[in-house]
């Protein structure tokens, strides 16, 4: 049975056996899975702009893979943009327990991080608290769920001496009980940004923290596109600090991608109806033909 992004049903005043997929009754989990090409060891990515040293418990799977997985298993709408995903070595991602970290990154320039002292993330939490909560009335207008940050599930941590960084924030959709977690790491660069995004279950919390040490290791930019290989007055200037990271790290910088676009990929994969088949579904049933 696919696994998918779920919103609240009622939206559309309709059961979940009427919103259930049309290829569930042929989807066959086992051989979905048996048809991905795990990689382990070392890969390169970025045309040899990062190596990826993968941990022990965990496992690789390439650009075509992870969105094939992303798409066709989980259910989650296109995206081009994902570079890879990191899986758990001895859980199934079609299982319920499954989990991934999704690879990204941002060519945005060369993040500065003078205020990573400074940051006060308590009031952070607080700014970004309020703007997730000012945008839900917009969002239940455009058919989402409303979203309510709950709280960091781990707080952000910089280091500067290897440029990595790394918070997770706890999250409920449309009111569940049942709450996501988004943890995120960035590795920054010399004029872009890498993007770790794991989306799991906030019962799973001590697993991913458990495979973070490996994560943060295994992953570093190549000489020449490391963080301190960056040439001031050549190269690009991000127009965002590591603040700002934070607070857009429901994808990345959500104030330039956009904070409903981001949350797509982001939101927790289990238990509800996956955003694409709605809007499918919606031109079923309306007759519509429109471009979603």
């Amino acid at each position: 049975m696919k696994k998918a992004l779920f919103l609240n049903i009622s939206l559309l005043g309709l059961s979940f056996s009427q919103l259930a997929f049309a290829q569930q009754d042929t989807f066959d989990p086992v051989k979905f899975e048996q048809g991905l090409h795990y990689q382990h060891g070392q890969v390169s990515l970025l045309d040899q702009k990062v190596n990826l040293q993968i941990p022990a418990d965990l496992r690789y799977l390439d650009a075509a893979d992870a969105q094939k997985l992303l798409e066709e298993g989980w259910g989650n709408p296109t995206d081009t943009e994902v570079l890879g995903m990191l899986i758990p070595a001895n859980t199934s991602p079609m299982s319920k327990t499954g989990w991934g970290v999704v690879i990204t990154y941002q060519e945005d320039g060369h993040i500065s991080d003078k205020d990573a002292r400074r940051i006060n993330y308590k009031n952070l939490l607080t700014d970004m608290q309020r703007e997730v909560s000012s945008n839900n009335k917009a969002r239940q207008d455009a058919g989402y769920p409303t979203i309510e940050l709950i709280g960091w599930a781990t707080m952000p941590k910089y280091d500067d001496l290897t440029h990595k960084m790394y918070w997770a924030k706890e999250l409920s959709f449309g009111g569940d009980i049942n709450h996501t977690l988004n943890y995120d790491v960035r590795v920054l660069g010399r004029t872009g940004v890498l993007n770790l995004n794991a989306v799991a279950d906030m019962s799973q919390l001590d697993q991913i923290r458990d495979a973070l040490p490996g994560m943060l290791e295994g992953v570093a930019f190549t000489p020449g596109n490391r963080y301190e290989d960056f040439q001031a007055g050549k190269d690009k200037l991000a127009e965002y600090g590591l603040a700002a990271l934070v607070a857009g790290g429901l994808g990345a910088a959500a104030a330039k991608t956009g904070f409903l676009t981001v949350i797509l990929l982001l939101l927790k994969k289990f238990f509800v109806v996956v955003i694409a088949a709605l809007v499918g579904l919606f031109r079923l049933f309306t007759g519509r033909n429109q471009k979603a």
